[in-house]
């Protein structure tokens, strides 16, 4: 994901922002949120023993979301946070919470997939990611800016790593081994 942050002109904190303004800590949002996806991701793929077309197809689709970061992060930044761009910059980020959920609904209808339940649980953050997001979609219509907070919100709450997978995969493979 680049974005055209540009170099400051001069050597202050000040010249910094007015070379980048809101660039900066859009593309580090959105750069959070990739990261935040991989890593699920990753952990998603390491607990799978196997996987059939309709996985395949909903992890396409989540890559379709994600592919869009880009091109919503970039408009939202170069309009300033107007309106039009920051609902965008959300539907953007619902589609993808929502076909990482379709993903895991996917794989979890797989013969091979009873331990899901134990591994993630009920999916609390990805639920309530969905309702956030949907607010800060209102949000934005009241305010711009205030559609950004709860993006933001659901970026911290997925910040903090959940060890459940770790924890099963140390389990699986001491019984392996053991």
């Amino acid at each position: 994901m680049v974005l055209e942050l540009h170099a400051p002109k001069g050597p202050t904190l000040h010249d910094l922002w007015n070379s980048t303004g809101s660039g900066l800590l859009t593309y580090l949002l959105s750069f959070v949120y990739v990261g935040i996806y991989w890593n699920n991701h990753h952990h998603l793929f390491q607990v799978v023993s196997q996987v059939d077309g309709l996985v395949l197809w909903a992890n396409l689709h989540l890559l379709f979301w994600l592919s869009l970061y880009p091109f919503t992060t970039s408009w939202m930044d170069d309009q300033h946070l107007a309106r039009v761009p920051t609902i965008a910059y959300g539907v953007n980020l619902i589609g993808a919470a929502i076909a990482y959920s379709i993903l895991i609904l996917a794989i979890r209808r797989l013969p091979s997939s009873s331990h899901m339940d134990e591994v993630f649980g009920s999916d609390w953050k990805g639920k309530t990611s969905i309702v956030l997001y949907a607010l800060g979609i209102g949000l934005t219509f009241v305010e711009p800016w205030l559609g950004v907070v709860p993006y933001v919100a659901v970026a911290l709450i997925w910040l903090v790593p959940d060890r459940r997978v770790e924890r099963w995969l140390e389990r699986r493979d001491e019984v392996s081994t053991g």
